[in-house]
């Protein structure tokens, strides 16, 4: 008696799997390709194969691997001049930008201060300039002074009071 699943004595186990469909052979998929099933991508005319400038392809570079809102502060700090002036980027440099607020470090206090009257401008044309930068806010700040408070002669008490610029 013959059982309908078993193979006939001639052939193999696999031969037979191979024959009904249940496992796949290396030559199936060869005549598969031969018979024109080629994949999309390898089409010379498929949709994504169009040629595209250096341009885009980094700019989809640095999405991807989500560099952008660094590119934007490294370029923000480029082109300062350009968005506060010539002469306002001589006596005002950035210096640090953290939690969105953008810290300027001014040449004297009254640069600063005039600034501050500026402010709004300044982060109206940041957001616009620079969106994925993240600036809130910017802080701007007189210069560093040299501290009178440390050294073999310190002496107690308030020190110069002199604005430094």
């Amino acid at each position: 008696m013959t059982d309908p699943i078993l193979p006939a004595v001639p052939e193999t186990v696999a031969t037979y799997l191979r024959l009904r469909g249940l496992e796949p052979s290396a030559r199936t998929v060869r005549r598969r390709r031969k018979r024109g099933d080629v994949d999309d991508d390898k089409l010379p005319f498929a949709p994504g194969r169009d040629p595209r400038g250096v341009g885009d392809v980094l700019a989809d570079l640095t999405r991807q691997a989500g560099w952008e809102s660094q590119l934007a502060r490294e370029d923000l700090v480029l082109q300062w001049g350009q968005v506060t002036g010539a002469e306002t980027a001589r006596h005002a440099d950035p210096v640090a930008l953290v939690d969105g607020i953008l810290t300027v470090q001014c040449d004297s206090t009254a640069w600063a201060k005039n600034l501050q009257l500026m402010r709004a401008e300044i982060v109206t044309q940041l957001i616009r300039r620079f969106p994925e930068a993240g600036v809130q806010s910017v802080r701007f700040v007189g210069p560093d002074v040299p501290s009178w408070k440390w050294g073999p002669r310190a002496v107690p008490g308030r020190g110069p009071r002199d604005t430094y610029g």
